[in-house]
């Protein structure tokens, strides 16, 4: 299913301890994550999740998100999950954490402190290579056309994606980029 990868939970006192990601699915315990939105423009590059992840398999997300190994800043971990996912870094900048719950299928829950990080790129001289077992395909895509395509079929994309988009119409929070 996944390897054992230890990551950052939230205590009710606010403090970090280490949980094992499935675990922390399977529970639905609050825990760190990251969110990359790398845009041109207005577009978005945004991707197919493949269709051999342990959820989401074969949604569309944001350009990439994970969570942070215990003692990685979400710092590292963006600038590290770029490349694991995408093929290649940027300089991102930091924006809000948000906190948000999902049911994610196959009896796991996202229940995430999410810090976002965005960045400008030309797309003309971005090389992206999307990672077999990673990425099924990246697509650039327009404010207008992705509002309508999450509204047509929801059911394609991933839940944080349209939490993200429900509370941040034109995900405005990438404008300070």
């Amino acid at each position: 299913m996944t390897d054992s990868i230890m990551i950052p939970a939230i205590a009710g006192d606010g403090s970090l301890y280490p949980i094992e990601k499935m675990q922390a699915h399977l529970d639905g315990q609050l825990h760190l994550a990251v969110s990359v939105f790398v845009f041109d423009g207005d577009l978005l590059l945004i991707q197919k999740r493949a269709s051999t992840k342990y959820h989401c398999a074969g949604l569309w997300a944001n350009t990439c998100c994970t969570h942070p190994h215990w003692d990685e800043t979400v710092e590292d971990c963006a600038e590290r999950r770029l490349s694991e996912e995408l093929g290649f870094t940027v300089p991102l900048t930091r924006h809000q954490t948000v906190e948000y719950a999902a049911d994610v299928g196959e009896g796991l829950k996202e229940h995430e402190r999410v810090t976002l990080f965005s960045a400008r790129v030309d797309r003309r001289t971005l090389h992206v290579e999307p990672v077999a077992g990673e990425v099924e395909e990246v697509c650039w895509i327009a404010p207008g056309q992705l509002a309508r395509q999450v509204r047509e079929r929801p059911e394609d994309f991933t839940p944080w994606f349209r939490i993200y988009l429900q509370r941040f119409p034109g995900l405005s929070f990438a404008d300070a980029a």
